[in-house]
């Protein structure tokens, strides 16, 4: 059974950092893919970030490409994200998903992940 518990969000002013973090239990293949997703009212659930632990290949948004890095810590199975230069914009729920078998999906759609947290919410003011 796959267990995603998320981490660090908070509220932050434009130009700071935030680092996410999420717990996965059960993620045992090692062909998946981890993913973070952002989700505001009304809209849906948009890419940030996924990494394919089969390849060891990052993907991002164009978005967060250069402010944001994602990274998977195998022995602890946490992945995080590190984000930098914050935006007002980058302002949402922010969602971990996980797919225990990656190889031929595309890592940045939603509909790939079956399995998803509960979110930590991330607010960037001005």
């Amino acid at each position: 059974q796959v267990q995603l518990v998320e981490s660090g969000g908070g509220s932050v002013q434009a130009g700071g950092s935030l680092r996410l973090s999420c717990q996965a239990s059960g993620v045992t293949s090692s062909d998946h893919c981890m993913a973070w997703f952002r989700q505001g009212t009304g809209r849906w659930r948009g890419e940030v970030a996924a990494f394919y632990a089969g390849g060891g290949q990052s993907y991002y948004a164009d978005s967060v490409r250069g402010r944001f890095t994602i990274s998977l810590d195998n022995a602890k199975r946490t992945l995080n994200l590190e984000m930098t230069g914050l935006k007002p914009e980058d302002s949402d729920m922010y969602y971990c998903a996980a797919v225990l078998s990656c190889g031929g999906r595309n890592p940045l759609r939603a509909y790939e992940y079956p399995h998803w947290g509960q979110g930590t919410q991330v607010t960037v003011s001005s």
